[in-house]
């Protein structure tokens, strides 16, 4: 087994709640509402609206203007939705995220003239899934790398190279690797290929989680409808599809914590969904999850977010043979989530 992955900053603190009454105007000072009945699993714009008594616009703004916490987590999404007791928190000062489209350049942490690596935020897709998707991570990178050339350079109104070996769920964040040109990506295609290619995640997952190697075989539909493995499909019965995949994942315990498990995954294989999927079968999905958590029988933990990061990423240099390997802390709405964890009464 791998060493555990080295110690990041705790943030400590807890989370003052009072109800809003009357006609309070929170447009000024800080304001914490609980969620009540008639919102739980309503969008955050409306709950905004209804709970701070402002109009539809302010609830936007606010939201947009990463001004609204969830537990304590920043969610900028309108569409994000909320559950029954949860806590919902307006900072007038807080400060404004990046906008949609414009990108962070402290995304990139290695950057040569084959490859680059960069830490994606969670809720931005890693590329286009459909026709029509717009401000994808691969496009605000190459965007960037665009208006950084020199002004003496050729071509400068195109955009620049930037290709796709692999990629993470649009909920995930985490290390990514860019090959900038063909030579790097096949040699980085033959790296993932053979297995070779380190990636290590970090998740917080409902229940008590075991450490070992969870091994099945993954097809597209499981038989409901969504992806699965086929020894767990809803025939109730072991059976081999010819599209089913062999996936592999090793599973480490961080730390124990309330009714959940910081775990440590290291892939194997890759396959799309794939640490997802495994916890899900073994009885544990992560903190956030949606899709699946049809089998889940326990009580479900509150997130707007999936709690899920590739924090480490490892490979051999498709050009020069150097052996990189990089590191990346979870998101403050992660390490958030692990203190909430930490601190919720028995």
């Amino acid at each position: 087994m791998q060493a555990k992955p080295e110690p990041f900053t705790r943030i400590s603190g807890a989370v003052c709640v009072r109800r809003m009454s009357g006609k309070q105007n929170p447009k000024d000072t800080e304001q914490s509402v609980v969620i009540d009945a008639a919102h739980h699993r309503v969008r955050l714009d409306k709950t905004v609206k209804d709970l701070f008594d402002v109009p539809w616009s302010t609830a936007r703004h606010w939201i947009e203007g990463g001004k609204i916490s969830v537990n304590a987590t920043v969610v900028n999404s309108l569409e994000a939705t909320v559950s029954e007791g949860g806590t919902l928190h307006y900072s007038p000062n807080a400060r404004r995220p990046f906008a949609e489209g414009q990108f962070n350049p402290k995304c990139i942490v290695y950057k040569d003239a084959h490859l680059i690596v960069a830490n994606k935020p969670a809720d931005i897709l890693t590329v286009p899934y459909e026709e029509g998707d717009k401000n994808t991570f691969d496009m605000q990178i190459r965007g960037y790398l665009t208006w950084k050339r020199p002004p003496n350079a050729k071509k400068k109104a195109a955009m620049a190279p930037l290709l796709v070996v692999h990629r993470l769920d649009k909920l995930t964040s985490g290390l990514l690797v860019f090959p900038r040109t063909l030579k790097a990506k096949e040699g980085l295609s033959v790296q993932f290929r053979n297995h070779s290619i380190v990636r290590h995640y970090l998740a917080l997952v409902h229940g008590l989680a075991r450490p070992g190697t969870i091994t099945t075989h993954i097809m597209q539909d499981r038989g409901d409808g969504i992806r699965g493995s086929c020894e767990t499909s809803v025939l109730g019965k072991v059976r081999r599809n010819p599209q089913g995949q062999v996936a592999i994942t090793h599973v480490e315990v961080v730390e124990l914590l309330k009714n959940a498990t910081f775990v440590k995954c290291i892939l194997e294989t890759g396959r799309t969904n794939q640490i997802r999927i495994h916890m899900a079968e073994q009885g544990h999905p992560l903190i956030g999850e949606r899709i699946y958590m049809r089998d889940y029988k326990g009580k479900e933990i509150d997130s707007p977010r999936l709690m899920l990061h590739a924090a480490e990423l490892g490979f051999l240099h498709p050009v020069t043979g150097e052996r990189l390997h990089f590191t990346a802390e979870p998101p403050p709405h992660f390490e958030q989530m692990v203190q909430r964890l930490k601190m919720t009464p028995a």
